[in-house]
């Protein structure tokens, strides 16, 4: 009975109820009505009003920048919008290609004086004492030409050996990394780098071999040629091909190490600059400061990438000198300290060779208007699994 006299009440009192109800709203509609500019547009202008919508919209553009491909990994400097091609294209690789090819020949080439003196240090270091010793003795033996010896070998394997290594290693990247998926290319990316700068050493070597052979026998055998077309259709006349491959083992124990260092260390010392050395975000520097990092990245790169490959580097000169000698037997005949020989001339060819060659690779990149991702960030993917977003 009680229930029934409470129904009843509550339905005589809905109508009312409903009344006022319907009131309020036709109130607000021609409220909204009469004042859409005052009331409506100043609510959207409010960037409190709506915190989401806003940080939305700022990261965006980092968003689509990051979530194109997870194979974007660190470049010198930032992506622009503006590119030339698309990244991971033919073009990209062909450009990457002649960007290694200029980077690699012109550097080695200019550097060819310090190269010779350092081979002679490492085939001959009882005639050549010192740096300096070497090059009064090669003035004076040969005249200031005499420091040009071998240009053409090195400027033309050099070249070669550019346009596979930087080219391959942008190939090679992208492949291991769309193999790996996204959250394993940033928890792995130093593997990364070391096994694609590998791989593209190796193929880069077979065409760096020839070259390096001649130019090896033109500076440390006084007398036997001067210039690349008298010396290689002796050394094939002499020894057959197996003259200008026999050093492309130790070639290879030289130049993985030394490549794995130089784009590794590259890699990561580019972020650590940018992530605790420059004092402010990547994204507001300018193309000219972030070659300067580039630079930077690149000689601290090479100062480690001499230090690897210097008792390779010995071994491969000793070889091509002599004839019919094995890897093991000059490594052996040099012994622990022999191998050393000639690394400060090294460390300043390499140090300054390996910068020179990274400012001119990014700046090829620069000017060609390639794709250059920013250093890589941890994934929202992983970040949610770590629990470091919500």
């Amino acid at each position: 009975t009680n229930w029934f006299i409470a129904r009843s009440s509550s339905l005589s009192e809905q109508p009312a109820a409903v009344k006022r109800r319907r009131h309020l709203k036709r109130l607000n509609r021609s409220s909204a009505t009469m004042y859409p500019t005052s009331l409506t547009q100043l609510a959207r202008a409010n960037p409190f009003s709506a915190p989401l919508f806003t940080l939305q919209k700022v990261e965006e553009p980092q968003h689509s920048l990051n979530g194109q491909r997870p194979r974007r990994l660190a470049a010198a400097a930032a992506a622009d919008e503006d590119v030339s091609c698309e990244f991971g294209s033919s073009k990209y690789y062909a450009l990457c290609g002649f960007g290694g090819i200029l980077s690699c020949g012109i550097t080695h080439t200019a550097v060819v004086p310090l190269d010779l003196v350092k081979c002679r240090l490492q085939v001959n270091p009882d005639k050549y004492k010192s740096i300096g010793n070497g090059f009064a003795l090669t003035v004076r033996e040969d005249g200031m030409r005499g420091l040009a010896k071998g240009w053409a070998p090195t400027f033309i394997g050099y070249s070669m050996q550019g346009l596979c290594k930087f080219g391959f290693y942008e190939v090679f990247k992208i492949l291991y990394s769309d193999m790996m998926g996204e959250e394993n290319t940033y928890l792995w990316r130093t593997s990364l780098y070391l096994a694609a700068s590998a791989s593209a050493e190796f193929f880069a070597d077979i065409a760096l071999a020839p070259m390096e052979a001649a130019k090896v026998r033109i500076q440390t055998q006084p007398g036997y040629a001067n210039t690349l077309r008298e010396c290689a259709p002796k050394m094939f006349a002499e020894e057959g091909l197996w003259a200008f491959y026999k050093g492309v083992v130790p070639l290879w124990m030289r130049q993985i190490p030394y490549t794995m260092m130089k784009f590794a260390c590259f890699e990561r010392t580019v972020e650590m600059l940018y992530k605790y050395v420059v004092p402010k975000p990547r994204s507001e520097c300018s193309k000219s400061e972030q070659l300067v990092v580039t630079f930077v990245a690149g000689y601290i790169a090479g100062v480690f990438c001499a230090i690897v490959s210097h008792p390779a580097d010995s071994v491969v000169s000793v070889l091509n000198k002599e004839k019919g000698s094995t890897a093991v037997q000059v490594l052996k005949r040099l012994g622990p300290k022999g191998v050393w020989k000639g690394l400060v001339a090294r460390i300043i060819m390499i140090g300054t060779l390996t910068a020179l060659q990274w400012f001119i690779y990014d700046s090829v990149k620069v000017y060609f208007r390639l794709p250059r991702p920013p250093p890589p960030e941890m994934p929202e993917s992983l970040k949610k699994k770590l629990g470091l977003t919500e």
